[in-house]
């Protein structure tokens, strides 16, 4: 499966469903960029039930903004429109594999539940203050 470049008009429709989409932020001028953009393609031949996907965090600066990425590169996950993993820095290759291994043996209703829990107590917190 090729690699497909992500804009702000392309991400909502790029992240619906619930197939697991797996994204790096890059830059052109970044050299962990450029080392790990092969270690990425070669995965996305690996998982192809995965969305693959990559932003310039030049040209797609309001992206990068929306989801705070402070150092690149920055892999996220999503599964299910949740953010299920995000880490930055290149990994390895066997890295990799474990991450995708582990997001696609996920729990989603337990994932769901999670985050509705979070949400709560962080409601709950605001409404305190």
């Amino acid at each position: 499966m090729s690699v497909i470049n992500l804009t702000v008009e392309s991400f909502p429709r790029t992240i619906e469903g619930d197939r697991i989409v797996v994204i790096d932020f890059w830059a052109s001028w970044c050299g962990p960029c450029m080392q790990f953009a092969p270690v990425f393609e070669a995965a996305s031949e690996r998982y192809p039930d995965m969305i693959f996907a990559k932003v310039d965090s030049d040209a797609e600066s309001a992206l990068s903004s929306h989801f705070a990425i402070r150092s690149i590169p920055t892999l996220m996950i999503f599964r299910e429109k949740i953010i299920v993993f995000m880490q930055a820095g290149a990994l390895m290759p066997a890295q990799l594999d474990a991450v995708l291994d582990q997001v696609a043996a996920l729990d989603m209703d337990e994932v769901r539940r999670d985050v509705a829990a979070q949400e709560a107590a962080q409601q709950q917190t605001q409404s305190q203050q």
